[in-house]
């Protein structure tokens, strides 16, 4: 699997809005220590469920360099 990290690929088919609604929704209520573990296990799933680790390194290393340029 390749790594798309162009910000504009739409690699959700189109329900780029309901997975944005379904995270929010699991971090409603949260505090932020329960919010940071959600995301933590959300990464190592996502991680798991692609199955490339060259393509998990490369979205890594993708968001590295966008957090540089915030």
């Amino acid at each position: 699997m390749m790594a798309r990290l162009d910000p504009g690929h739409d690699g959700l088919g189109g329900r780029a809005d309901d997975v944005y609604e379904a995270l929010l929704a699991a971090h409603a209520g949260l505090s932020e220590v329960e919010s940071a573990a959600l995301n933590a296990r959300l990464i190592l799933l996502l991680c798991n469920a692609v199955g490339d680790p060259g393509a998990v390194l490369a979205v890594i290393a993708g968001a590295g360099k966008a957090r540089a340029l915030d």
